[in-house]
């Protein structure tokens, strides 16, 4: 991916957020789910999808979260928002901790924390209009006021995401995937949020129509003063969008980085070899550049290795790698942190 969405999209300074406060905090959260067996449905295990996560996410920036997929990113960006309940931690939302609000409290944050997801159609009802749409968003928080009101919102909120508010009386199905996309990001903004959870935006969009939303995004924030987590399994995408960038595997992050740094000296691994896995347009340099190849398949969530959970694949473990599990401040250079005892020099 690419040329054009690099192209479309200038690389963001990797030193802006430094000294912003967190305007959201990950502390030890899991959540597991049962696997059960037999007539009576009893639990003989359980899958760990995200396993001890710790994360903060500093006001006005964009984290970028990547990984494998079944690494556990898409249930941690839900677990945040409470769309799936997390099994223990914390989640603290401006100092507040998410998980022990009240149901009535819950609706109320809601209104500060959004959700774009994956497929622009899927995520759609068809059987709604787009006004419909944007208007059940705004009548659940008890937003845009009386039906004039409400009218001329959903006007405003087409024409922020680049649509035309004549367009507000059609359906999903007659809009391309781009426009579908426009819309739920549209949705999003509807309640006027803080802190938008940006579930792999663009994975589902032709490549051609995947920087434009990008653009969009990033403008969007420097408009509206908006937080992003943007969760991909693009790299190429993730770099040019993220202010800073966490490694995911199976359900715990290995690596966070600024993202300059992490594409000049990545320091796990596991973050190695999924860079080297990204194609250079030069020819010749990429006939040229040395590949890591990973060996074995991903470690199962529901028996991860024990000590790191990396080091059945990895090509630098060594005997205590499977005997303790490494903490993220084993390696500490400034703002970039990774879980290795042998990290990559």
């Amino acid at each position: 991916m690419c040329r054009l969405v690099a192209e479309a999209v200038a690389t963001r300074s990797s030193t802006r957020w430094t000294a912003a406060d967190p305007i959201l905090e990950v502390r030890g959260l899991r959540t597991w789910f049962p696997v059960r067996s037999g007539v009576l449905g009893r639990t003989v295990a359980q899958v760990r999808a995200v396993d001890g996560v710790d994360l903060a996410i500093r006001r006005g920036e964009t984290l970028g979260l990547v990984g494998e997929s079944g690494c556990g990113k898409s249930t941690l960006g839900r677990s945040i928002l409470r769309l799936i309940e997390p099994t223990a931690g914390e989640v603290l939302f401006k100092g507040q901790d998410v998980l022990r609000r009240s149901p009535a409290a819950m609706r109320r944050s809601r209104r500060e924390m959004a959700m774009i997801f994956q497929d622009p159609f899927a995520s759609l009802d068809p059987r709604q209009s787009v006004g419909d749409i944007l208007g059940e968003a705004l009548a659940i928080h008890g937003l845009g006021g009386p039906h004039p009101q409400r009218e001329a919102r959903i006007g405003e909120l087409l024409q922020l995401v680049g649509l035309s508010p004549r367009l507000a009386g059609r359906y999903p199905h007659e809009f391309s995937g781009g426009q579908r996309q426009r819309i739920g990001i549209a949705r999003a903004l509807a309640v006027d949020p803080s802190f938008i959870v940006c579930d792999e935006p663009i994975s589902a969009l032709d490549v051609s129509i995947q920087a434009q939303i990008i653009n969009l995004l990033q403008r969007l924030q420097e408009q509206l003063d908006l937080t992003y987590l943007f969760i991909a399994h693009d790299l190429s995408v993730v770099k040019h969008i993220s202010d800073r960038i966490a490694v995911m595997y199976v359900g715990k992050i290995v690596e966070v980085s600024p993202a300059r740094e992490l594409y000049r000296r990545p320091l796990h691994p596991y973050t190695g070899s999924l860079l080297s896995a990204i194609p250079i347009p030069d020819p010749q340099v990429e006939r040229a550049r040395e590949r890591i190849i990973l060996k074995g398949d991903v470690a199962s969530p529901v028996h991860p290795p024990s000590g790191c959970r990396f080091h059945t694949r990895c090509f630098k473990a060594q005997p205590s790698c499977s005997e303790s599990e490494p903490a993220l401040d084993t390696v500490v250079e400034g703002d970039h942190r990774a879980a290795c005892f042998f990290p990559l020099s």
